[in-house]
């Protein structure tokens, strides 16, 4: 797809750069101590700290990642809205008080509490960096995203900008600005996103979304042992070889010089070729969309009812309806959903979407991203069934979560921040039900982009929502982001330097140390974020709490309840926990697409290590710290 910018989105953009920038700027005068540059002085209310909890969890992940979930896979990319907020049950009942109790500015302060050990300092603050990196690729990627359609500009522009004023903001203000920051744009997101919702349900639902909304053709085709010998069209010709993938065959036909993909399917009992959407990368280095340059903008935005299907009788047009009623129709009718394959031909790499009409029950329970029902395998659920783990433990073990307890006075306000967080988070993702389901059906997706599904939708009810959506998820970006950097910047400055390393710094120089850090943080997410660039925001943060998880959450929830837990221990199972989740992400089907490489080849079967990794961290802690009593016995007594 080609998107063009418009003149009224990129002065709505700049204006909310400007206002953050200014707000960082007023901020920094009033930042002098470490405390008030990693906890913001410890004294920010508890609304709004809740408020700011929701514009930090509410990132790239939230309003890009499950919206293009839901819109290319119905209910299951609902379920990680489901995982993500169900965490937060454990974030309240067991985390939020405690750490406030332990903590000081960082993470390793709150762990470490107790123990005073150089190992702790070095993995606790090796694990908040890792993920912290791990949960800044998405934000990036979330925000190269953004940019593309809403100034015009290629990814890489919109990662290396997101970089830049983040690190003004977190190398300036630090935690104070970065709150704030969350506190407006986690508001305002809802408030969009309410007013989005609202449109979605004003419009309805229709079998031609918009008037030039692409037809896709159908050819009726003879076809002897499993190939298409002959076509009734006298503009299309079969041309080179037939080509099988994933259950489907395809055709290459061409008309007027011009080579496109058809996919071969029935329709009562007759064989048919339908029209897809195909990209071919050359041997040459030329790129075709549809057979043609780019430029030509012949790769067209899809998503449509094909049947719909209101109070048991078929119409074109539902008209307006209500929140459950729009869940009933859709959950009624047939929504065409496009899939992906990939295949080669000759020496060309051919990516094929085509037309999968969907019965829209399907849609509306799980099974069509997660195999959990028709088509499932053990290894399947037990993928599943560790994403969910991930997602459920991997918010009460997130560095950049955690540090938001220390910007409250007191205990009892990180609870009351907490519940207000959960009921803002929760209010949104039934939002994004709704949006995602919207995007499905209003012919607005970019079968190459599932992120752009949430911001195509604004644009489809108008160019002023649309920029204002956009300015306010690339702000969410920038808010979640800066707090990252600012866990990341603490973990080197406060954690390793003056800590571990021993190395004396002055008030003002665990803040300088910090803000340099940012900046070195800040390079590297940037160069991240433009190699991980098309992977769904939402399952790259799904990774991130698998590694959150295995690494933190063990430590966490061992250090507070039970008493034999060492020094050792803690720092071996969050080794442990580090190295088993990543070889297991790295090993994965999903990364090796990354990589160019065939899933099929990946050494692991799974993409979701939580299963294995999160287990085998609470196991290495439980053995090591019993093996390390005496060791932890002799401390104590010299200490006494």
């Amino acid at each position: 797809m080609i998107y063009n910018a418009s003149p009224f989105a990129v002065a709505i953009f700049v204006a909310f750069v400007l206002a953050v920038l200014w707000m960082s700027s007023y901020f920094a005068k009033k930042t002098t101590t470490s405390k008030g540059y990693y906890a913001a002085g410890g004294d920010i209310h508890w609304g709004v700290n809740g408020i700011a909890f929701a514009g930090d969890y509410l990132s790239a992940a939230s309003f890009l990642g499950i919206c293009g979930m839901i819109a290319f896979s119905g209910y299951d990319g609902f379920l990680y809205s489901i995982g993500y907020l169900a965490g937060w049950v454990v974030a309240l009942f067991i985390v939020a008080e405690p750490m406030k109790r332990l903590g000081k500015y960082t993470f390793t302060d709150a762990l470490n509490n107790k123990y005073n050990s150089r190992g702790i300092h070095l993995t606790s603050a090796i694990s908040t960096l890792i993920v912290s990196l791990c949960y800044l690729v998405p934000q990036m990627v979330g925000a190269g995203s953004l940019v593309t359609p809403l100034l015009g500009m290629p990814h890489y522009v919109g990662v290396i900008l997101v970089g830049a004023i983040v690190i003004f903001i977190v190398a300036t203000a630090g935690m104070a600005s970065t709150t704030y920051v969350q506190f407006i744009k986690g508001a305002l997101l809802i408030i969009v996103s309410s007013v989005l919702s609202i449109a979605i349900f004003v419009h309805g639902i229709k079998t031609q979304p918009v008037e030039n909304y692409h037809k896709f053709k159908t050819i009726n085709a003879t076809v002897a042992n499993g190939e298409v010998t002959a076509i009734e069209s006298g503009e299309y010709k079969i041309i080179g070889a037939q080509q099988d993938a994933k259950g489907h065959h395809y055709v290459k036909l061409n008309k007027e010089g011009v080579n496109t993909w058809w996919a071969l399917t029935e329709k009562d009992g007759n064989a048919v070729l339908e029209e897809a959407l195909s990209v071919v990368n050359a041997k040459n280095g030329e790129v075709l969309y549809n057979g043609e340059p780019k430029d030509a903008q012949k790769f067209y935005q899809v998503g449509h009812a094909s049947k719909i299907i209101v109070d048991g009788e078929e119409v074109t047009e539902s008209g307006s309806l209500g929140p459950f009623k729009f869940l009933s129709t859709i959950g009624d009718s047939t929504i065409v959903r496009f899939e992906k394959t990939i295949f080669m031909d000759k020496d060309d790499k051919v990516q094929v979407w085509y037309q999968n009409p969907t019965p829209g029950k399907d849609i509306m329970t799980p099974g069509l991203k997660f195999k959990v029902k028709k088509g499932s395998t053990f290894m399947s659920k037990l993928d599943f069934v560790s994403l969910m783990i991930a997602l459920f433990f991997g918010t009460s073990a997130l560095p950049h979560i955690l540090i938001r307890y220390y910007t409250v006075p007191s205990p009892k306000a990180a609870r009351k921040s907490t519940i207000l967080a959960i009921a803002a988070i929760g209010f949104f993702y039934v939002l994004t039900l709704f949006m995602g389901l919207g995007a499905m059906i209003t012919g607005v997706l970019d079968v190459q982009n599932s992120n752009m599904a949430g911001p195509l939708l604004a644009k489809f009810f108008g160019i002023t929502l649309f920029s204002v959506i956009s300015a306010i998820a690339f702000a969410t970006v920038l808010g979640t982001v800066s707090g990252l950097i600012v866990a990341a910047s603490g973990a080197v400055a406060h954690d390793l330097i003056s800590n571990y390393f021993g190395i004396p710094l002055t008030d003002k120089g665990q803040v300088k140390a910090g803000k340099i850090a940012a900046v070195v943080v800040g390079v590297f997410a940037i160069l991240l974020g433009i190699v991980f660039e098309g992977i769904n925001v939402s399952f790259l943060v799904g990774l991130a709490f698998a590694v959150a998880a295995s690494a933190n959450l063990p430590a966490i929830l061992m250090m507070l309840f039970w008493k034999k837990t060492t020094a050792k221990g803690i720092s071996a199972s969050i080794v442990v926990g580090i190295i088993s989740a990543l070889t297991m992400i790295l090993l994965s089907p999903s990364t090796f697409e990354v990589y160019g490489l065939l899933p099929s080849d990946a050494p692991i079967p799974m993409d979701n290590p939580g299963i294995i990794s999160i287990p085998l961290a609470f196991i290495t802690l439980v053995v090591v710290s019993l093996m390390t009593q005496k060791d932890a016995v002799g401390r104590e007594k010299q200490v006494a």
